[in-house]
């Protein structure tokens, strides 16, 4: 039962192996056209929800894919917008009959108005910009409306420009201003100096996003982007990895990621950093951080940052990607709108350091484990070796031997994983029972049950979740929270993801595949899953016993502020009986809400989120130097008033566990070193000391016996 979504994609792939398209069966063997034949196929038969591909559906494609071509409304004019309207109410007819005309047209269109905007960059940048004017730049570009001629494409451009330029004639600034005040003979360049310095980078930025990158994207890539334009209708997990993409997937999936150890996503316009892997050297270096939008990526022999924004998310991490012990420095924009220049030496991030770890922590002459769980990681090829519920029993069984009288399981920044492994997972904290029920489209639903009666962890258990996390944190989460078993604090609702994907090789669906080139593949949304009370954490996620407020508290990073999520529905609970080994579990959850309203960090917490939100609110920025400069200083000073936050210590102290002591004398990937970092950082987290608190109030009907226990690994 517990491998149900293997079997069942399993099934599905040969479902569809049954129908399988021939080169030779299909009139026409252009690669787009069969494509595109297999690509709606498989989305109406296979998708948990399939959407009607109707005028409607057109409708909804022509906005999403002119906008992604043109996020910034700087290549295309309101007479391109309006020819290409023409076919509005006709991409569904086309897309059956694999008509792809309006590609065609587009793209077309597309490389006329890149060729053109080349000419106008380098002509608006062979001029001074004057930082003196009194002028603004408005970055809301979704209510911006497409320029009617070349003049104000120029102007656009004009002030796009400046606006880039502008923040490395602020750097340049600086750095003459520190020159000075390090030797006093130092002479200053002159502000016109400067600003040709500056729009020199901006200049070089250019040349390589348009004479490097986007001269070398071939049709197929093109052509790749209006095919995932198409299959992200039907909902944001379901998207179309070309060839070249899914070798990136599957080389992500191996087991290594070189560089900086860091996942991003592109959202509108910009590159954004989603989640650090622990152990990377982002992650020690502790200054890039999730929600960070990375702006440019300088190298260490080139004198220039090369500007990202804009550039196609494959692109941009081959910049930032590199070579073992190499530095790439990346100017981020803050979540509260500051600038920052950050330098990382790259390094080999191995799937070891993401896997799950623990530390144990004596409070009040008790002894407490935290377990961290950055993902629900699984090999499926040894399943029966290599699995995060195998590791975190691992775990547990350490911190027994310590003598641990309460866990705290953290689950925040974890985007989730394999559902196997989370069902496996909620077996180690209940005897038996459902743990999560999962539905196909035309299908019974299946609970999916821990079977197994042995109980890991019987004691004191404390769930640790934020806005980000999300699918199989989820299910653990809300199994939890059902049974009673768990008290869960964190943010106001977590993720909202609750749908279930599966690949599918394109290449499978051909009787003949040695006679076309590669297709790729297609991440598919085959299934929805629910609590075992009924209810789906599908946009609602799962909201916390204990609401904690955080950075994120009013930012929109959930389910619910995606394009084309699916809809929250419920069905029928599954029979299971809630955890009866607690005799307080209402009364813990009350007093903990009362410390977190009399704690004034969390108050300022709550203000600092409200700050950034304010923050990340702003589209209209001066393009006046001084006022420019003014703006960077209010936010540094308005910035100090949560200082206080950054500089909370407790009092507590983190150790290993004996067994991970035992592994320092002979260990050579600074395990010693990862596990000092993360110690000390879980001594200023004010949540774990919360959930400590909520530990120590949680009493068990049974008092646990402290039982030390030789573990074996």
């Amino acid at each position: 039962m517990k491998r149900n979504n293997l079997i069942l994609s399993l099934v599905l792939v040969l479902a569809f192996a049954s129908c399988s398209f021939t080169t030779k069966k299909f009139s026409n063997p252009d690669k787009d056209k069969l494509l595109i034949q297999i690509i709606t196929f498989v989305l109406e038969q296979g998708h948990f929800d399939p959407i009607s591909i109707d005028d409607t559906f057109s409708e909804a494609f022509f906005e999403d894919y002119i906008t992604t071509l043109d996020p910034l409304k700087r290549h295309f004019y309101e007479s391109d917008y309006n020819y290409f309207a023409k076919y509005k109410s006709e991409i569904d007819d086309q897309l059956k009959a694999t008509d792809i005309t309006f590609f065609n047209i587009v793209n077309e269109r597309m490389l006329k108005r890149f060729d053109e905007v080349k000419q106008i960059y380098k002509e608006v940048l062979s001029k001074p910009f004057d930082y003196s004017v009194d002028e603004n730049f408005d970055t809301d570009y979704e209510n911006t409306p497409y320029v009617k001629n070349k003049k104000q494409m120029v102007e656009r451009w004009r002030q796009q420009l400046k606006f880039s330029t502008l923040s490395n004639y602020d750097d340049l600034k600086k750095e003459e201003q520190l020159a000075k005040e390090k030797e006093e003979s130092y002479i200053m360049k002159s502000d016109a100096e400067l600003e040709k310095k500056a729009r020199e980078a901006t200049l070089k930025s250019m040349n390589i996003y348009f004479e490097d990158f986007i001269e070398d994207q071939t049709r197929e890539d093109w052509f790749a982007v209006y095919v995932n334009t198409i299959v992200e209708e039907f909902d944001p997990h379901t998207y179309y990895l070309a060839p070249k993409s899914k070798e990136d997937f599957d080389e992500r999936m191996s087991g290594k990621l070189e560089g900086i150890g860091a996942r991003l996503q592109k959202r509108m316009d910009y590159i954004k950093v989603v989640e650090l892997i622990s152990g990377g050297p982002a992650w020690r270096d502790k200054q890039l951080e999730v929600e960070d939008i990375i702006l440019k990526v300088k190298q260490e022999n080139e004198e220039y940052p090369v500007d990202i924004v804009g550039m196609r998310i494959n692109d941009a991490i081959k910049y930032i990607k590199g070579p073992k012990g190499t530095k790439v420095t990346l100017t981020v924009k803050k979540v509260d709108g500051t600038l920052k220049d950050i330098t990382i030496t790259r390094d080999v991030v191995e799937v070891f350091d993401t896997y799950a770890k623990s530390s144990i922590v004596e409070k009040d002459g008790k002894k407490f484990g935290v377990i961290d769980l950055p993902a629900f990681y699984v090999d499926f090829q040894d399943y029966k070796n290599i699995n995060a519920a195998k590791d975190v029993k691992k775990e547990i069984e350490y911190l027994k031997a310590e003598g641990m009288e309460g866990l705290i399981l953290d689950l925040r920044n974890n985007g989730g994983g394999s559902l196997p492994t989370v069902v496996d997972m909620a077996g180690l904290f209940i005897k038996e029972g459902p743990i999560v029920q999962v539905r196909s489209t035309g299908k019974d639903k299946e609970v999916l049950k821990d079977r197994d009666k042995s109980i890991t962890w019987d004691g004191p258990l404390v769930i640790l979740v934020n806005e980000i996390s999300a699918s199989a944190s989820e299910i653990l989460a809300a199994a939890m929270q059902d049974y009673k078993r768990a008290i869960i604090i964190g943010s106001k609702q977590t993720y909202g993801k609750g749908t279930v994907q599966n690949v599918i090789n394109l290449n499978n669906m051909l009787r003949n595949s040695t006679s076309t080139s590669d297709l790729g593949a297609l991440a598919l949304t085959t299934q929805k899953y629910y609590r075992i009370n009924g209810g789906s954490v599908q946009l609602e996620g799962v909201k916390s016993d204990v609401n904690v407020p955080g950075r994120f508290s009013f930012i929109d990073v959930g389910e619910k502020d995606k394009a084309n999520p699916l809809p929250w529905d419920e069905i029928d609970a599954a029979v299971y009986t809630s955890w009866e080994n607690y005799f307080d579990f209402d009364t813990t959850v009350k007093k903990s809400k009362e410390r977190m309203k009399n704690k004034e960090e969390f108050k300022l917490i709550e203000e600092n989120a409200k700050w950034i939100k304010s923050k990340t609110d702003k589209t209209v920025f001066p393009l006046n130097y001084e006022k420019y400069e003014a703006q960077m200083k209010l936010n540094e000073e308005e910035s100090k008033q949560f200082e206080a936050l950054s500089n909370y210590k407790t009092n507590l102290t983190f150790e290993s566990t004996s067994y991970e002591k035992s592994l320092f004398e002979s260990d050579t990937t600074d395990l010693k070193e990862k596990r000092e970092r993360w110690h000390e950082s879980l001594s200023k987290d004010i949540y774990i000391e919360e959930a400590l608190y909520v530990l120590e109030d949680l009493k068990t009907v049974n008092p646990l016996k402290k039982v030390a226990t030789t573990v074996k690994n």
